[in-house]
Formats: structure tokens, C-alpha cells, sequence
């Protein structure tokens, strides 16, 4: 059976262009992020520089994922408008030693999309914010190669 779409592995691309002396990464996270998260209106805080220009900014969401994706496309979207387009289309996350409990490695996975292609990232962490953050990062950051690579 034919498949009615695919998606690309943005995780294991970036990781092989990682790997390579000549890359460079369209933006720099400066620290990393802060969250305050009081269960109601959580609030995220990220400091990203590009191009010579840093950017510090916050935004809120419905949930501390969503206010980490929200401030990372406010803050990237002045050196890169079409990220406003960029959407979170799936989100899930897997245990990976459940006889660690809270201690556990978490892998979060998410799938973008520009409306046209789709890409996968993935990241592990005991942390699941911190998960979340970095896949958020590489999914980004793939949306800005694809674009810069036509």
C-alpha cells in the first residue's frame, strides 16, 4: 500500500550535519530557557542570537510545551518571518526505564509541518521539558535549513 505522505527524519539529518566541520547553525540559544510554570498559564523565556542581533523574549501557552514553542517562534520569527507558519502538528512522549519512575529518561517526539513537507525530531532527557525544548530547538532549526537549501 502506498503511503499518503512522509516524513523525514529531520533528527538524524541534523545529526549527520552536525558532524560535519563545515556546519553552522542558523541561530544560537544564548543560556537556555526559563519556564515558570504555576499550572494555569505557564510562561517561557529564551534569549537566541542570529545574524550579529540577539533576541530576548517571553510568551505564555496552554501548557509548558506549548509556551516553549510559542516563545521560540516569537523570538526566531523576526529573523525568519516564515517560521509564524511552521506548526506543531504531533506530540508524544515514551518512558524509556519505567523501573526508574520519576527518574526516567523521557523521549519526546514532534512532527512539523510548512504546510507541505513534514519532519520528525526526537529527544531524550530525564527532564521532559528539557526533551521538549530541545526538539522544539531542532525542529526549528531544520524548518530554517530547508528553507535556506530550497
Amino acid at each position: 500500500m502506498k503511503r499518503l505522505f512522509d516524513i523525514r527524519d529531520a533528527t538524524k539529518e541534523l545529526n549527520i550535519l552536525r558532524s560535519l566541520e563545515s556546519y553552522k547553525r542558523p541561530f544560537t540559544l544564548l543560556g537556555t530557557y526559563r519556564l515558570i510554570d504555576d499550572g494555569l498559564r505557564p510562561e517561557a523565556t529564551v534569549i537566541i542570537k542570529a545574524d550579529g542581533k540577539e533576541m530576548h523574549e517571553a510568551a505564555t501557552g496552554v501548557g509548558p510545551v506549548d509556551a516553549l514553542a510559542g516563545v521560540l517562534k516569537k523570538c526566531l520569527q523576526y529573523m525568519f518571518p516564515f517560521i509564524q507558519h511552521i506548526k506543531l502538528i504531533d506530540f508524544s512522549s515514551k518512558i524509556h526505564d519505567t523501573k526508574s519512575g520519576t527518574a526516567a529518561e523521557v523521549e519526546v517526539s514532534i512532527i512539523f509541518s510548512d504546510g507541505t513537507v513534514l519532519w520528525s525530531v526526537s529527544s531524550i532527557s530525564e527532564n521532559i521539558n528539557m526533551a521538549s525544548f530541545r526538539a522544539l530547538l531542532d525542529g526549528f532549526e531544520y524548518a530554517i535549513l530547508m528553507r535556506q537549501n530550497g
